[in-house]
């Protein structure tokens, strides 16, 4: 009966998340656009920020109830389901054309800070307050280039967007915050019930359970995105949230408290990288991830998954 009530808070907690994230994605963005910031950096900031901040809240509120197999593991298997399913099943289903300066610069930053992660966390097996600097200071270079792109790049704004009264995007932004907040703390409560019951890792959870419950908004956001024609906000979703994800939820979380990072999370990091460096490939070349790259992607999770059950 205890594990039922688990699993019932359990998707409680997802519904908070997808429907709070929703929300604040809708209000921040719509905020964003009437002061004038481009759509890829609106992508690659505001809305990614937004889709992950269900990783921010329950990594940090996992990291304060010393469950760090799943502040690591959540951010990781974020990562991971980031670029092989959601960018997989949005490729799949539409073509997504990637900006040159995303095939340039961006991804391959994202590979660049989860090596730094991975090499952060084996030194000492965690991350410390000084390690979490480091990664702060990368976030920081981040924005400054985000804040340079947006200076460089200015075009056209929807004008859906710009009908809404700004009261109305308020709104959505902070409901829609506080639902996020709330939503993961009863997510990582439950999480962790359902762990001890039924004998699983925290690490197992953290990979594959929470990392898909609080990756459902990009999941969301990015279809919806590349199936509307905006194709920067599809890609520099997912970009951005694993920048974030890193730099900013791992950063934060090491300024509170160390966070232990496992040896068996070797693996999965190194699978974080090689997402990304498999996306950088198949987008390199035209500029845009084709059917067949998002096939090689789900592929690729499908023999990630049947690792993490043996």
């Amino acid at each position: 009966m205890e594990i039922v009530i688990q699993l019932v808070l359990l998707t409680v907690g997802f519904v908070m998340l997808v429907k709070g994230a929703d929300w604040f994605v809708e209000g921040a963005a719509g905020i964003a656009e009437k002061f004038g910031i481009p759509q890829l950096v609106v992508g690659l900031t505001i809305v990614a920020m937004g889709t992950s901040a269900p990783e921010a809240a329950v990594s940090i509120a996992a990291a304060l109830k010393k469950n760090a197999d799943i502040t690591v593991g959540n951010v990781v298997g974020s990562n991971i389901l980031n670029v092989l399913i959601i960018l997989g099943i949005t490729s799949v289903i539409v073509t997504v054309a990637v900006a040159k300066s995303t095939a340039v610069i961006e991804i391959p930053y994202m590979i660049f800070i989860t090596i730094l992660f991975l090499g952060l966390g084996l030194t000492g097996s965690k991350i410390t307050f000084w390690e979490g600097v480091i990664l702060w200071a990368a976030f920081l270079l981040y924005l400054g280039y985000l804040f340079y792109m947006s200076m460089k790049k200015k075009e056209e704004l929807s004008q859906e967007v710009q009908d809404i009264p700004v009261w109305k995007l308020l709104l959505c932004t902070v409901v829609g915050l506080c639902l996020v907040v709330w939503g993961s703390d009863v997510t990582v409560d439950a999480a962790t019930a359902i762990a001890k019951a039924a004998g699983m890792s925290q690490r197992f959870i953290g990979l594959t359970i929470v990392a898909l419950g609080t990756s459902l908004p990009e999941l969301f956001t990015s279809v919806s995105a590349a199936m509307k024609g905006k194709a920067d906000i599809a890609i520099g979703n997912i970009v951005g949230s694993n920048v974030f994800n890193i730099l900013f939820v791992v950063g934060t979380t090491a300024l509170i408290t160390p966070v232990v990072f496992m040896k068996d999370f070797l693996v999965d990091t190194l699978i974080s990288a090689g997402a990304g460096l498999l996306l950088w490939i198949c987008v390199a070349k035209d500029k845009k991830l084709s059917r067949c790259g998002g096939i090689i992607m789900l592929l690729c999770y499908g023999g990630y998954f049947i690792y993490l059950l043996q």
